[in-house]
C-alpha cells in the first residue's frame, strides 16, 4: 500500500541557486571539513544505511517530512549518484527488494541492464586477433561494454508501486545536492586517481573529473551542475528525455563514437546501443526468492541476480549443520566449503530466465543442499574447483555414481557496486543494490550530462560457448551477484542488508547472516567483522585482518588463504554492508562499515540516547 502524504510541489527553478552553481572548470572552493561518518545509529521512527553522509542525510530528511521506505530509498539513491558516482547512477542499473508492512509481502523489481539487440555473440572479442579483448583496460573502458541502464526506470516503477511521493518531489534534494556539491574526501580523491587514465581518454570525464587536469583535493567542494540539471529536467518532463528523447540519444551518440580525447592509447572499443535499445527497456516485477533459515525466512533477488539462489543454497547447506556450537575454525570451514558449492551450481546453472532454464526450485530444495552437504568433509577442505551438483538427479543422499566435471568460471565482476537500507515509521523496508559496474563505469561521461555510463555487460562470458548460461545474447541481462537481503522472522522484518563487491556481494551478504545468526555477534559487529570469499577458486580471498585471525586455523583444514585486492585499486577490502536491524518494540540498529570505503553513514529518525 502506498503511504500518503500531502507535500507542496517545489517548481524545478526554485532549487536552482546561482550562487552555488559553479561551472566545472572554476577554481575549487575553500577546504572544508569532510562530514563526519556515523557507522552505528540507534532509535526509532525509521533509519537510513548507505556508504555516505549526505545521502544518508537526505533520505532521513525524506523519511522525517513523511515519506515512506521507498520515497527515501529513491532519494538516498540518488543521492548516491551525487557522491557516489563511480560506484552507481542512472547511468546504471540494480535490484530493488521491498517489504510491505501493510501486507506482510516482500517483492522485487529486476532493474539490471540489458544487451543491446544488435549485439553479436563474439562482441568482447578483438577482430583483430580473434581473441577476447583485454579485461582491463579495453573491455572495461570502452562503448561496447554499455548496457541499456534500468536505475531510472526502477526508480519510478518503485515509487508508483509502493511510494508516496513521485519522481518529481524525490529528486528535488539530490539536484540541489548535485548543484551545492559535496566535500570531497579521501576515498573520492583516490577512486579518481586509480582512474585518471580512464577519465583522461575521454573529453567529457576528463573535464567533469579532473578539472584543470588535476585530481579533486580533499576537502573542497565538487559540484556536478550537469547532472543538477539532468534530475531537473527527469523531474519536469518524467522518464521521457531518458528513454525517448535527447538524453537517449545523447547516451547513444557516447556508445557508438565515445567522446575521445586523443590523450590516451586505449583502444576503446565502441558499441551497439540504439535508439530502440532505449525505447524498448522495461524492468521485471519479480517475487522474491525464499530460504528457510534457523526459523527465519530470508528473501532474496531471483535471476537475473545469482544473489537469491547462491546465498540461500548455501545457507541451505549450513542449516544441516549447528555452527552456533562449533569453534572459529569449524564454522568458517563450513560457511567456506558452502559457498564453493553454491558457486560450483551459479556457475553452471544460473543466467537470465529469460533465455536460460534457471532451475531456481531445486538449486534452493533442502533435499538438493542435504546432497551437495555430502560432499564436503568436516575436516577438510576439498580441492578447488569442485564439481556442480546435478539438479536433473538428487534425493538428498550421498551420491555414489560419477560426478560431473569441476567448471571454474571466470570472474569478471568488479567489486564496485553501492547499496542502501532503509526502514520507516509504518515497518516497510527496502533493500537496494545499485551500480554501474566497474569503479567509474565504462569510464564515459555522458556530455553535458553529468552522469557515467556502465560498463556492465562485462559481467557477460566473454567468449561464446552455447552451453554457458552468461553468454552474450541480444536483449539480455548478463548474471549479477547483487544480493540485496530482506530477513523476515514469524512474517515481521528483522534484518535489511547488502553490500558492493562484484562476486563478493554474495560471500559477504552470507557470512553477515552467520555472524549475526549462528555466531552471537550484532548486526554492527557483524558488518565490522573481517571477511573471507570463496567462490569455487584454489584460493579462498580473505582480508588482511581475517588471514591474521584465522589463518593459520583453516589452513590446517587445507584451506589455501591469498589476500584480498583489486587488480585496479589498492583496496584490500571485501565488500561495504549497509544494514538494518528491527529489534524488540520496533528499536532501529543502523550499522554501516565502521572503515571499508572510507566509512560507511547510518542515521535514525529519532536517536535513542546511550
Amino acid at each position: 500500500m502506498r503511504r500518503l502524504s500531502i507535500v507542496r510541489a517545489v517548481p524545478v527553478l526554485a532549487l536552482v541557486a546561482p550562487a552555488l552553481v559553479a561551472l566545472p572548470g572554476a577554481p575549487p572552493a575553500a577546504a572544508a571539513p569532510v562530514p563526519p561518518k556515523v557507522p552505528v545509529a540507534t532509535g526509532t521512527g525509521g533509519a537510513v544505511s548507505s556508504v555516505d553522509p549526505d545521502a544518508t542525510r537526505i533520505g532521513l530528511a525524506v523519511l522525517r517530512s513523511g515519506g515512506n521506505a521507498v520515497d527515501a530509498a529513491v532519494a538516498t539513491a540518488a543521492a548516491l549518484g551525487v557522491t557516489e558516482p563511480y560506484s552507481a547512477g542512472i547511468g546504471g542499473g540494480g535490484y530493488f527488494v521491498h517489504y510491505d508492512a501493510s501486507t506482510g509481502k516482500v517483492a522485487t523489481i529486476d532493474g539490471r541492464e540489458t544487451a543491446p539487440r544488435g549485439i553479436p555473440a563474439d562482441a568482447f572479442l578483438d577482430p583483430a586477433t580473434g581473441e577476447p579483448y583485454p579485461f582491463t583496460p579495453d573491455l572495461v573502458t570502452s562503448g561496447v561494454s554499455v548496457g541499456t541502464p534500468g536505475t531510472l526506470a526502477t526508480w519510478k516503477r518503485a515509487l508508483d508501486r509502493w511510494g508516496s511521493r513521485s519522481l518529481r518531489q524525490v529528486l528535488g534534494r539530490p539536484a540541489a545536492l548535485a548543484r551545492r556539491g559535496f566535500v570531497v574526501d579521501e576515498t573520492f580523491r583516490q577512486q579518481t586517481k586509480d582512474n585518471r587514465e580512464r577519465f583522461r581518454t575521454f573529453t567529457s570525464s576528463k573535464r567533469l573529473f579532473l578539472r584543470g587536469g588535476k585530481l579533486p583535493t580533499v576537502g573542497t567542494r565538487f559540484r556536478n551542475p550537469d547532472l543538477a540539471r539532468t534530475y531537473d529536467l527527469v523531474r519536469k518532463d518524467g522518464l521521457k528525455p531518458f528513454y525517448r528523447g535527447a538524453i537517449g540519444a545523447e547516451i547513444v551518440k557516447a556508445v557508438r563514437k565515445p567522446p575521445l580525447s586523443g590523450r590516451t592509447d586505449l583502444p576503446v572499443p565502441t558499441g551497439y546501443l540504439t535508439k530502440k535499445d532505449l525505447r524498448g527497456y522495461r524492468v521485471k516485477n519479480q517475487a522474491a526468492t525464499r530460504t528457510s533459515y534457523r526459523g527465519l525466512d530470508v528473501h532474496g533477488m531471483a535471476p537475473s541476480s545469482s544473489g537469491g539462489s547462491t546465498v540461500g543454497e548455501a545457507l541451505e547447506i549450513l542449516e544441516r549443520h549447528d555452527l552456533a556450537a562449533m569453534d572459529d575454525a569449524q564454522a568458517l570451514h563450513l560457511y567456506l566449503e558452502a559457498s564453493a558449492r553454491a558457486f560450483a551450481d551459479r556457475g553452471v546453472y544460473v543466467g537470465d530466465p529469460a533465455y536460460v532454464d534457471v532451475p531456481l526450485a531445486d538449486l534452493l530444495s533442502p533435499t538438493f543442499a542435504a546432497e551437495r552437504d555430502c560432499t564436503i568433509d568436516p575436516t577438510r577442505a576439498a580441492t578447488k574447483p569442485v564439481e556442480p551438483g546435478d539438479v536433473t538427479s538428487y534425493d538428498g543422499e550421498c551420491a555414489t555414481g560419477d560426478e560431473a566435471e569441476p567448471v571454474e568460471a571466470p570472474d569478471t565482476e568488479n567489486v564496485e557496486t553501492t547499496h542502501l537500507s532503509v526502514v520507516d515509521r509504518w515497518g516497510d523496508v527496502v533493500s537496494y543494490t545499485l551500480t554501474i559496474e566497474q569503479t567509474g563505469g565504462s569510464g564515459i561521461v555522458v556530455p553535458g550530462r553529468g552522469f557515467l555510463l556502465n560498463n556492465e555487460l562485462t559481467d557477460f562470458t566473454a567468449v561464446p560457448d552455447p552451453e554457458d548460461p552468461n553468454r552474450i545474447q541480444p536483449g539480455k541481462r548478463p548474471r549479477s551477484s547483487m544480493s540485496p537481503t530482506i530477513v523476515l522472522r514469524d512474517g515481521k522484518p528483522v534484518l535489511a542488508v547488502g553490500s558492493p563487491g562484484g562476486s563478493t556481494i554474495i560471500t559477504t551478504v552470507l557470512q553477515i547472516l552467520v555472524e549475526r545468526f549462528d555466531r552471537g555477534r550484532s548486526i554492527a559487529e557483524a558488518v565490522a567483522a573481517p571477511r573471507a570469499s570463496q567462490r569455487n577458486t584454489a584460493a579462498v580471498t580473505a582480508e588482511p585482518e581475517f588471514i591474521d585471525a584465522y589463518g593459520p586455523l583453516l589452513e590446517a583444514y587445507g584451506h589455501e588463504l591469498a589476500p584480498a585486492g583489486d587488480a585496479l585499486t589498492s583496496a584490500a577490502e571485501i565488500g561495504a554492508a549497509a544494514a538494518i536491524e528491527i529489534g524488540p518494540g520496533g528499536l532501529l540498529t543502523a550499522a554501516a562499515e565502521p572503515a571499508r570505503r572510507g566509512g560507511g553513514s547510518a542515521g535514525v529518525v529519532r536517536p535513542r540516547t546511550p
